[in-house]
């Protein structure tokens, strides 16, 4: 039996050795994941062949409109760089096989043909790469039809978001019998000069996407987004922190009223209060399809008890089953209510408007509204970029939360009693 040596970072070593039924690595650019896993994939299906196994290696990704935008071309050069791997294999324009035609490779589009995964007979490896946009119902199709004896599913990304489905499988919860680092360009021992000073650049010009393109953080802020600049400036203004409650002051909760099933829309409150020029963002809070008792339990769990309920003019509508508004019933549960009338045409943009102007003054608890400032970061225009044509607001996942933040910042601005004005406090001697 001869033996050959395999270049690849040391972190992997361990994800590569022994039995698992998934291995992962996620991380920000540079990492040398994508190259790695593509070369290991190929060792794997020689492997296998030289064992007498016959079957498929999958190469998924979330979307695939054709095998340009597959992992097609990363595996052949993968081939290719291995001298002692290259001769096993047959290498055509839009295949790649092993030379004994036991094992060949497939490439599919998660999104568009996760149906035909079914099809492809015993599958002895599935290989997603840039997985983080993969939906949970794609996870949930994809998995099960990994079932050969000794076959397993791999996983590579870029992290964007807490809340993404890859992120909760494989990272927070990760599966048993998994093998999933986190990889980046300081672990890469092959990252090129080249490369490098491109990373230096990006630490210096451009901070606030910095972390997540090379250090593999999440995506705080979409670039382009509506707050993304303020949010930045929030951050280096040291505007981030821990953040105390007034007990002299009012709690305002503001809402961006949500519905109950499964297909409704998000409720997002945000917790605020006004001290003399500054804004006290305290607390965010997210639930989806949950009966309004849900909410005004949180509030009450929270210490929100007495808060101030700022609803937008929908919170004065009547249910139409239930024929009771939101804003009735938290006035029956013993919470004050204001509705703030309809802005009419354009209202979204006035609340961005508002937000903007509002932001040098806003403080926030860091922990408690983490997932309102991811919310914030990723709020962005709907746009035609052939044409050069924005839409106004995209209506997405994070909508909700932005929406509710600008209700806070134009009720704050119709509170002729309180000052906008940007202010300058020490975290120590203010919000201790």
């Amino acid at each position: 039996m001869s033996t050959v040596q395999i270049e690849l970072p040391p972190k992997l070593i361990p994800v590569f050795t022994g039995e698992a039924d998934y291995r992962g690595a996620y991380g920000g650019r540079g990492s040398a994941k994508t190259r790695s896993f593509a070369l290991m994939a190929a060792v794997r299906a020689h492997m296998w062949a030289q064992e007498g196994r016959t079957g498929v290696v999958v190469g998924g990704r979330e979307f695939m409109n054709s095998l340009a935008d597959s992992s097609m071309a990363e595996i052949k050069a993968a081939i290719w760089s291995q001298p002692w791997l290259a001769p096993h294999f047959d290498i055509g324009e839009e295949y790649i096989r092993t030379v004994d035609r036991r094992v060949e490779f497939a490439f599919i589009g998660l999104r568009r043909n996760l149906d035909s995964i079914k099809s492809k007979a015993r599958i002895l490896l599935l290989w997603v790469d840039e997985a983080e946009n993969v939906s949970e119902t794609a996870w949930e199709k994809a998995i099960p039809t990994v079932r050969e004896e000794g076959s397993e599913i791999w996983v590579t990304w870029n992290p964007e978001r807490k809340a993404s489905a890859t992120n909760k499988r494989f990272r927070e919860d990760a599966p048993s019998r998994s093998k999933i680092i986190e990889l980046n360009w300081r672990d890469n021992p092959f990252f090129p000069d080249s490369l490098n000073r491109k990373r230096l650049e990006d630490e210096e010009k451009r901070p606030d996407s910095y972390e997540h393109i090379w250090e593999g953080g999440f995506k705080t802020a979409l670039t382009g987004a509506y707050y993304a600049k303020a949010l930045g400036d929030a951050k280096r203004a040291g505007r981030i922190g821990e953040v105390a409650i007034d007990p002299l002051m009012t709690i305002r909760a503001y809402w961006d009223i949500g519905g109950t099933g499964a297909k409704a829309d998000a409720c997002a409150i945000w917790i605020v209060q006004f001290v003399g020029q500054a804004i006290r963002v305290l607390d965010y809070y997210e639930a989806i399809g949950q009966e309004l008792s849900v909410h005004v339990e949180w509030l009450r769990s929270s210490g929100y008890g007495k808060a101030l309920c700022v609803l937008p003019h929908d919170g004065a509508n009547h249910d139409k089953v239930f024929k009771v508004s939101y804003e009735s019933a938290l006035k029956a549960a013993e919470f004050q209510v204001r509705v703030v009338p309809n802005m009419g045409a354009g209202a979204a943009m006035n609340r961005i408007e508002a937000a903007r102007r509002l932001f040098p003054s806003i403080w926030f608890n860091d922990k408690t509204t983490e997932p309102g400032r991811d919310a914030l970061g990723w709020y962005h225009e709907k746009r035609d970029e052939q044409r050069n044509i924005g839409f106004g607001p995209n209506h997405d996942w994070a909508s909700h939360a932005a929406d509710a933040f600008g209700l806070m910042a134009v009720d704050h601005a119709s509170n002729k009693h309180v000052q906008a004005a940007p202010v300058r406090l020490n975290f120590a001697s203010e919000f201790s």
